[in-house]
């Protein structure tokens, strides 16, 4: 893939994130008015930490849509600057973070929920968007895990071939979960099938990610790998939060710790690959 290609691609992205944010922004009127009026779950997210907090803090509907709005401003903002700094730079595995940064952006579907309700959406359109914002998640993990593969030594102008295989893997997935459409947890998140499978699944690529770039060290003898490897971690710990945060401390947290790691991966393969 050439530079102009994957150029094309970054403001393709930039397009579809400034749509979503456009959309959420626009949507936001209806929706925040109805949140006092919408029914609980009796279903709070997965996760040690939010069965820490869950014990502190009650859920609170605008912590969940404050924490999608940031999902897409991060989304966003990634993009753009990931557009700029790298413009005119050679670094093949910008072009999977940037997947990432965009994945984000589908966190906005969350907010048909409410929208369900306002406007009795049937529940078959609610099914296929719900798989369109788990496949988006998938995608985006699957990327950062060719990121690290790219950087341990995967021939950069197989970009086209890396990129089919994930699409294939994220889609498998996404059509292989039964999801309930009746119930959905305190986050705004349908309840799927084979949780712990799936959960599996992510921390298997979130090691091997970890793993590939660590790898890389030895590979091209730099150790800014290793902190591209730390700055993955704090990010995808801040997606999780993020992504099912339903009070403010989670939200807060969050998107800090998305952030600080997707700054820290892309401050450092600036560095690396600035002079090559």
């Amino acid at each position: 893939m050439t530079f102009s290609e994957r150029n094309v691609l970054f403001k393709v992205g930039i397009v579809i994130c400034t749509i979503s944010f456009l959309l959420i922004v626009a949507a936001s009127f209806l929706i925040i008015p109805a949140h006092p009026t919408m029914g609980v779950s009796a279903f709070r997210p997965a996760g040690f930490l939010h069965f820490l907090i869950g014990h502190i803090l009650d859920f609170n509907y605008f912590a969940v849509h404050s924490s999608i709005i940031m999902s897409v401003l991060f989304s966003l903002a990634g993009i753009c600057l990931i557009h700029y700094f790298f413009e005119h730079t050679s670094a093949p595995e910008i072009l999977y973070i940037a997947f990432f940064a965009i994945s984000l952006t589908f966190e906005s579907i969350r907010l048909v929920l409410p929208l369900y309700y306002i406007f009795d959406i049937p529940s078959f359109y609610l099914l296929q968007i719900t798989r369109l914002l788990l496949f988006a998640r998938y995608f985006g993990v699957f990327s950062l895990f060719a990121a690290s593969i790219c950087s341990a030594g995967l021939e950069a102008q197989k970009a086209s071939i890396i990129i089919l295989v994930i699409f294939i893997s994220a889609l498998v997935i996404t059509f292989s979960v039964p999801i309930n459409t009746q119930n959905w947890d305190t986050s705004l998140n349908m309840i799927n099938g084979y949780i712990s499978t799936f959960r599996l699944i992510e921390t298997i690529a979130f090691l091997a990610t970890i793993l590939s770039f660590l790898i890389s060290v030895n590979v091209h003898g730099s150790k800014d790998y290793a902190y591209i490897a730390l700055g993955v971690a704090i990010a995808l710990v801040g997606r999780n939060l993020l992504i099912s945060a339903d009070n403010w401390i989670c939200s807060v947290l969050g998107i800090l710790l998305l952030s600080v790691g997707t700054w820290f991966m892309c401050s450092k393969l600036h560095n690396i690959h600035l002079w090559l």
